[in-house]
């Protein structure tokens, strides 16, 4: 099983240089103000309005408004990818560890807003840094689906292929094309992702117990 390390997660960089107590609380307050509203139509002034501080404790936490954004969305990766491979830690099931690992990204991706995410694709450095993190977590759900076939609870399937049809699902919904096709959220398409993969690879004796982790979510058998 790769570790941490030789597989990173979700994210693939450090945010920002060690910062005082003050400044890492506006920057992490900066975080949740991004993910509730966007940063597209945000000016520094409102952004200083919004989080109570002065214009200068923003701009102490970068040099410019470009960096500060990108800042802030690698931060969100970053810290979404420690608390993904937390949750997969725990878990040795190898069914539940491919639904664990796309179901933890859903949640992580869930307090982002339409906009959020509409900003991250609308503007390069942050896009960049999304679809980095994209590459990473496919490739992720690769190893992991050969464990499965290891341990003899998947299908002998071409995981190259399915990694690919796999990235191809996750390019889409970070291009925002599926939520522009389908209405799902980011969090949403990452679940039903989870739920087709699995259901589609798994063997039947593994079956009942990935639909006791999906809870609501119906695991139909396949042929």
């Amino acid at each position: 099983m790769p570790a941490v390390a030789d597989i990173p997660s979700f994210a693939v960089e450090q945010a920002s240089p060690n910062l005082s107590a003050r400044q890492a609380d506006v920057f992490e307050r900066l975080i949740v103000l991004a993910l509730e509203h966007g940063f597209a139509g945000y000016t520094m002034e409102q952004a200083a309005i919004a989080l109570r501080c002065s214009k200068s404790t923003i701009y102490a936490l970068a040099g410019s408004r470009e960096q500060l954004i990108r800042a802030v969305v690698v931060a969100f990766f970053r810290e979404a990818a420690e608390r993904v491979e937390k949750r997969l830690a725990l878990e040795t099931d190898p069914v539940r560890r491919i639904q664990v690992y796309l179901l933890a990204v859903a949640d992580e991706l869930r307090p982002a807003s339409a906009q959020f995410m509409d900003d991250v694709a609308g503007f390069p450095p942050a896009r960049e840094i999304y679809e980095r993190n994209t590459a990473i977590a496919s490739e992720r759900v690769r190893q992991l689906i050969v464990d499965g076939i290891a341990d003899d609870a998947f299908r002998d399937v071409p995981t190259a292929f399915i990694a690919e049809v796999v990235s191809s699902v996750m390019v889409r919904i970070q291009q925002r094309e599926v939520a522009k096709n389908t209405g799902l959220s980011d969090a949403e398409a990452y679940a039903d992702l989870a739920n087709l993969v699995v259901s589609g690879i798994i063997k039947p004796g593994w079956r009942q117990r990935a639909a006791q982790l999906l809870g609501t979510r119906t695991m139909r058998a396949s042929p």
